[in-house]
């Protein structure tokens, strides 16, 4: 909870929902935390910021509540649901998966995934005559829905107060001014011991990332430390990175035992990494 007062402070006067994913009791602990104050005057508030608290079970279920603003952030409205494929949040241009790893205690991780990356070839906006506007946000958001390539998109503008438009095919748009890619993935782990379910579920979640951030807080000459605080070493980190196919090792959250030496750890974790992926 580093940082939770600090947010309450930023979003109290804001008509905002703020989403929040934890391990089993997570609810309990936010509503804990809630009732620290007495909020005795938030009724009579202009706006009604919300918080949603989801908890992520290890056999993938998910259970929320809501804590609003006017109604002194009491629980409300708490519903248990079936998560698919660990599929936490789901938005139009992205989504987030998560894992519950051991730690002794549940520990979440997350993978990022961006499902397609779309950026517009400007020259040819020349090239067709058309003027840049808000139209373009509506033409990436019409091809990250997947809209159907006939469907007349309507690309409009102002000129001289007076607002133009004409209709185009959109599969028109998307070939002579998109460049459509595969989305990029980001993970990250953090509070995790090594035995072979964590492992299992750390390649699962982060196979095929563009970046996977994991801790890296014991050599593997420290292992057993590492395993009697629940914590991988970086040798295992990398070797979890190798496995999942990852891109790029961005190793993190290093032992105080090893301060001023963490170069140590990013380089075991990187040659563990560099190591011949498995056939």
């Amino acid at each position: 909870f580093t940082g939770f007062d600090r947010i309450l402070r930023v979003f109290l006067h804001h008509d905002k929902i703020l989403h929040l994913f934890g391990p089993p009791a997570f609810i309990d602990q936010v509503e804990h935390k809630l009732a620290a104050y007495t909020w005795n005057l938030t009724h009579d508030y202009p706006t009604d910021f919300t918080l949603t608290a989801t908890e992520v079970h290890p056999d993938g279920r998910s259970r929320s509540a809501r804590f609003r603003c006017r109604a002194a952030f009491h629980p409300e409205g708490e519903v248990t649901a079936q998560l698919s494929n660990g599929i936490i949040l789901d938005e139009e241009s992205f989504r987030v998966r998560a894992t519950t790893l051991d730690h002794r205690i549940p520990c979440l991780a997350f993978a990022l995934e961006e499902k397609m990356h779309i950026n517009i070839w400007k020259p040819r906006l020349e090239e067709m005559g058309l003027p840049s506007g808000p139209w373009l946000g509506e033409l990436k958001r019409a091809v990250a829905l997947e809209a159907p390539d006939d469907l007349p998109f309507r690309v409009w503008w102002r000129e001289g107060g007076v607002i133009r438009d004409q209709q185009i095919p959109l599969g028109v748009l998307k070939e002579r001014l998109l460049s459509v890619t595969q989305g990029q993935k980001i993970s990250y782990v953090v509070d995790a011991v090594y035995h072979e379910e964590n492992a299992r579920k750390i390649v699962n979640l982060a196979r095929g990332s563009d970046l996977l951030f994991i801790e890296t807080p014991f050599l593997e000459a420290d292992a057993r430390s590492a395993a009697e605080r629940y914590h991988l070493t970086a040798w295992q980190a990398g070797r979890l990175a190798r496995e999942a196919r990852v891109k790029q090792l961005v190793p993190f959250h290093f032992s105080q035992r090893y301060s001023g030496e963490e170069e140590r750890l990013r380089e075991e974790a990187q040659k563990a990494f560099s190591s011949s992926p498995p056939a």
